[in-house]
């Protein structure tokens, strides 16, 4: 797949992401797909296999009863690394998170291989996670 291509895929993730679809979103990741969440929070660490990187997905809607929301802003695609950059949106016990996001993906063969993200500002993000 070319820059387009991928582009297109990370912006389906996304779509999938927000509207709660993980059906979309399994498909779109490899079985032994890593998913690194940046900081020293609750959170934060590695996930390994698709399972693991939906689960914690499913954990950042639970925590946040259903508020997390990450609007894309843009997508910068290359061959293999694609980039979304993010606006990071929840609430959560009387705390708000409304910060950048970036996501660098590693795509191979249709699939998203790697996920990591950084974050504006990694320490605020892991005090409203706790």
């Amino acid at each position: 797949m070319g820059a387009t291509e991928n582009a297109e895929l990370i912006r389906r993730g996304y779509e999938a992401f927000n509207a709660g679809d993980p059906v979309a979103l399994r498909d779109l990741f490899a079985e032994d797909a890593v998913w690194y969440a940046a900081g020293s929070g609750l959170l934060s660490g590695t996930k390994q296999g698709r399972d693991a990187i939906l689960a914690y997905f499913g954990e950042l809607a639970t925590r946040s009863e259903g508020t997390f929301q990450a609007t894309l802003e843009d997508v910068v695609g290359g061959e293999t690394h694609t980039v979304g950059l993010q606006q990071s949106r929840a609430q959560r016990d009387g705390k708000t998170l409304d910060m950048a996001t970036a996501i660098s993906f590693v795509l191979r063969d249709g699939k998203v291989v790697e996920g990591r993200e950084f974050f504006e500002d990694t320490a605020k993000a892991d005090d409203f996670w706790t």
